[in-house]
């Protein structure tokens, strides 16, 4: 006997539940199915600044859409008009857990956020890992007569401080926190490991004294880093307290490419430990998809280099 209990889910029962009734059946797979569901990793959300972000006096109405470019075939929820910047904390499972964290910045330009590409199903790569993953609404579209880069700066520098501070609770170490970025949002993670000594927005409490410094770095396919003259954009600082990177990019991704090419030299420059990992073709913008190209096996190397650092066993 089958019995079909979602759309995709299909069972075959056992003899000795052939026998009963239906409805009793039905009974026993929903209560087994909730368990299954209730020991998967699940998020909570928590909002960066309580009393309102710093420098805001306009109202962001969220809006998402799915209407724009698929990557591999699938579609991607992008967000923006966000006003009101979060986490999402999606906790390791409790058998896998090696307490690390990574706070995972999605790109789009500092005009949107690629939330799920580079966000939500990044975060469950990293739980399957063993890493407890916290997502960063950021704030997005730019701020008129702000840098692209200023608040949001703001929105990540406190998230780093509020997971240190929570690291207890999160069952994580206080000292094994790293970000990670794709495009506008790799941009993001390298500005706030050029400006940890020096928090951008007035102290709003006691998180806002602890270290906004992350533990390590991983970009993907970053953007804006790269200025004038073969040096770094302005707003980026390298020194030897900078910490580890890594970077993954492709060469045919020719307005980007050398945001990896120019930060990879400052850091080797400074002796900050720092590996790159640079492929033929790929493009931009495809998280962890499976496009058809070498570039998709950068997670494989990303664990490798975790792996490396101490992050995972």
């Amino acid at each position: 006997m089958h019995l079909r209990v979602t759309g995709d889910l299909m069972l075959t029962l056992p003899s000795y539940l052939q026998t009963m009734k239906k409805g009793v059946i039905v009974l026993i797979l929903m209560y087994v199915m909730f368990e299954m569901y209730s020991g998967m990793a699940q998020e909570s959300v928590v909002r960066l600044f309580p009393d309102g972000a710093p420098g805001e006096d306009t109202l962001y109405v969220e809006e998402s859409d799915e209407n724009g470019r698929r990557v591999a075939g699938e579609t991607v929820l992008r967000i923006t008009n966000v006003g009101d910047p979060a986490i999402a904390i999606y906790e390791a499972p409790e058998e896998l857990a090696g307490g690390s964290a990574v706070i995972v910045c999605p790109g789009g330009g500092y005009s949107r956020l690629a939330y799920d590409l580079e966000g939500e199903e990044v975060c469950l790569w990293l739980n399957e890992l063993g890493i407890t993953a916290v997502l960063l609404k950021y704030r997005v579209p730019r701020r008129p007569g702000r840098a692209k880069h200023e608040a949001p700066l703001q929105d990540i520098q406190r998230a780093v401080s509020f997971v240190r501070a929570n690291a207890l609770h999160l069952n994580i170490s206080a000292n094994r926190i790293g970000v990670m970025g794709f495009s506008a949002g790799a941009h993001l993670c390298v500005t706030a490991c050029s400006s940890f000594e020096h928090r951008t927005y007035p102290e709003t409490d006691g998180i806002d004294k602890i270290s906004c410094r992350p533990d390590f770095c991983l970009l993907v396919y970053p953007a804006y880093l790269d200025g004038e003259h073969f040096q770094l954009a302005p707003e980026i600082h390298v020194s030897p307290k900078t910490p580890p990177t890594m970077l993954i990019h492709t060469g045919d991704d020719r307005p980007y490419i050398n945001s990896s090419l120019f930060y990879y030299y400052a850091l080797k420059e400074a002796g900050v430990s720092a590996r790159m990992h640079l492929y033929g073709n790929g493009g931009h913008g495809y998280g962890l998809r499976d496009t058809g190209a070498a570039v998709n096996s950068w997670p494989d190397r990303a664990e490798d280099w975790f792996r490396e650092l101490g992050i995972i066993e």
